[in-house]
């Protein structure tokens, strides 16, 4: 098994999934691309203490972008935004995850 820390990367903190985790229960996180589903949940369990009911999986593939050099070289910069991977957890009944408080 992975350490927990190397299968989760970081929370995806955003409105969409601050209303989820106080509607829903469910709370999104980037994880390593090469962890499963059951490498997930044992990791959210363990860094958490929590019971994971279900875990969905989504795969992004890194985009093109270009950015501006300046208006003295008139160069654009191309380059690539990384792949991830995101997971969606959601836990079971009474259990919650303080990942910030807010007040």
């Amino acid at each position: 098994m992975r350490e927990p820390w190397d299968v989760i990367v970081r929370p995806v903190v955003t409105e969409k999934t601050t209303a989820q985790m106080e509607a829903e229960n469910v709370y999104s996180f980037i994880v390593n691309r090469k962890a499963n589903k059951i490498d997930i949940a044992r990791a959210v369990e363990a860094l958490w203490d929590v019971q994971v009911d279900d875990v969905r999986t989504m795969r992004y593939a890194g985009k093109m972008r270009r950015s501006f050099l300046g208006q003295m070289s008139r160069n654009w910069s191309l380059g690539r935004r990384p792949s991830f991977k995101k997971a969606v957890v959601k836990l079971a009944e009474g259990d919650h995850i303080e990942l910030y408080e807010m007040g």
